[in-house]
Parts: structure tokens; sequence; C-alpha cells
């Protein structure tokens, strides 16, 4: 099996220099370079990672813990992620729980072994109390608000009030709305502003108007039969994710229910398919809290970032 030594003796140059034209360094002669990766290719060198990362301490690749790899909002947040971390040659390896604190416990463990340089997360199963002990073997970047690690995050509760406001000012009195599970931190945000609006406005915070562990096209059509067995409903909703408000609207137009003429509908994460379906959302900028994510992991920093939200108008709400 070929070494780099002899690269470097067939090339007619050090091995520093061999070592340096296989770490992508900017610092070598065209021509010296062109000479060696000649040979490389010649030999069909491969160099030991094993090696690599124990000479530089790195493995180069950051883990992104997240519940599933099929929720747009989470990938469009690994999307953001890969983007940023593709442009310092880093990779990028995610790893999926379902939520179960066993199975999220294992890629800490990998953060631990050192088989990861970090870990960002998106969401958690396991307390922050679980996760943090494991900051002593790499950086942990947390994508919601907590003052015990570096994050990246949006303000559920203020996007959600917007939302609320948004509704109002059309003249929506009876507002519901979806969320995800029930004890997650965004979702608590989103309960709290929806009662602090309620009393503020003194519009009724109506229970059977709330609908928990949305988060799929499925759970959006059941939450439509839902409100089509009731007689009194809403006349609109604000929804945590727009796959959610997509299957809404699938099975509104399946019972004859007119979006937005019966029902409004505001979304929540403008993903690429909400423009197709004219639907009004929250546009969370996702994307960008998973670059900063990755900035935050590579800079080392213990910041918080909060990252704008705004209301993007399209069809799917109407005033009363």
């Amino acid at each position: 099996m070929a070494t780099i030594k002899d690269i470097a003796k067939l090339a007619g140059v050090s091995i520093t220099t061999v070592s340096r034209v296989l770490n992508n360094h900017p610092y070598v002669n065209d021509e010296k370079r062109r000479r060696v990766e000649e040979i490389v290719r010649k030999l069909n060198y491969r160099q030991n990672l094993n090696a690599v990362h124990l000479v530089k301490g790195k493995t180069m690749t950051v883990g992104v813990l997240l519940p599933n790899i099929d929720y747009p909002y989470f990938q469009l947040m690994v999307g953001g992620v890969m983007e940023a971390a593709f442009r310092h040659q880093y990779s990028v390896i995610c790893c999926p729980t379902a939520y179960n604190e066993e199975e999220e416990l294992k890629y800490l463990f990998m953060l631990q072994r050192k088989q990861i340089d970090g870990l960002i997360v998106c969401s958690h199963a396991n307390s922050w109390e679980t996760i943090l002990p494991f900051q002593e073997y790499g950086p942990i970047v947390a994508c919601e608000y907590t003052n015990a690690l570096p994050c990246v995050y949006t303000n559920h509760y203020a996007a959600f009030l917007d939302g609320m406001r948004y509704l109002r000012d059309r003249g929506h009195q009876n507002i519901g709305y979806c969320t995800a599970r029930a004890g997650g931190a965004s979702s608590g945000m989103r309960l709290s502003a929806y009662r602090r609006f309620s009393e503020e406005t003194g519009m009724s915070a109506n229970e059977s108007w709330i609908f928990p562990e949305c988060f799929t096209l499925e759970d959006g059509k059941r939450v439509i039969r839902h409100l089509m067995q009731m007689d009194h409903r809403p006349s609109a909703m604000l929804v945590n994710g727009d796959e959610v408000a997509a299957g809404m609207l699938v099975q509104a137009r399946t019972d004859g229910l007119s979006v937005p003429g019966d029902l409004s509908i505001v979304g929540a994460g403008n993903q690429p398919f909400s423009e197709a379906l004219e639907l009004t959302t929250i546009d969370q900028n996702i994307k960008e809290i998973g670059r900063q994510s990755f900035a935050l992991f590579l800079a080392g920093e213990p910041k918080q970032i909060c990252v704008r939200h705004e209301i993007v108008e399209r069809g799917t709400v109407r005033s009363v």
C-alpha cells in the first residue's frame, strides 16, 4: 500500500507538501499540487482518516439531533446546517431519535467517544440537565431558547402572538390552533401566548379548539374531520406547521369546507410548497436557524441568537 513518503518521492516534493495537498492547504505551488494529485490518482491512494483525525484531534463531523428526518420543519433546519457545514469541509450526520430518550443518549455517547466533534440539537426528549454534562466532550448548540447553552432560536411566543393579532385584526373572534408535542417547550410558549391574547382581548379560550400532537398531513386531515363534527367551530385556525395546514386544506376540499370562506388558516414555516398552495404562513426562517447554529458550533461562542419571523400573506385568510 502506498504511503505519503512514496508519493513525495515519485512527485519529487517533500512529505510536508504532500500533506498540504491532501488536506487542501492553499499555500502550495500549482505545479507541485498538480504533480502530487497525479501521483495520488495513479496510486489510488486513500488517506487513513483515523490517523488524520488522531493528528487533528477532530473528525470534521457534526451530529444533528432531531426526532425524524421526514418532517419538513427539520428538513429545512438540517438543510441550513449542511449548507454551512459543507462550506467548511465538515460532514453532517443526522441523528433521528423519534423522541426516544435512550436513542438520544446513544448520540450523546458518540460525542463522548469523540466520534463526532459536536452536536446541534434541533429538538430533544431528554432534559437539558441530562444533556448539559456532555458539553465536556464537545460543543452542543440548541435550536431553541435556553440560557444553559449556545442557541439559535425563533421566538415561538412572539410569532404565535403575532399570528393571533393578524387574525384578530381581520375580524376573527373565534380562533383555534394546532400545536405539536403537548409537553414541548415551543408548545408551552404557544399555549401561553394563546391564553395571554385571550385575556387581553376578552376572547374566550375554547379548549375544544386546541389540537395537540399535530405533525403531519394526516394530522391536519384529522383536525378538519374533528371540526366538521362541531356545532360551534372557530372561524380561523393558527397551525404549527405548513404540512399540517396542507392536510387541512386537502380535507377541507374533500368535506366541502371553503378556505378561506368558511375557515381561515395560517400555517408556520413558509415551506416551499406553501406558495403553491397559496397558504398564508409565518416564516420562521428555519433554514437560517440551521446555518447560524453551525456557525455557533464552529466559533464555540456562548451566544443566544433570536432569528426574526414574519407573516407571509397569501390566500387562506379572509377578513370578516
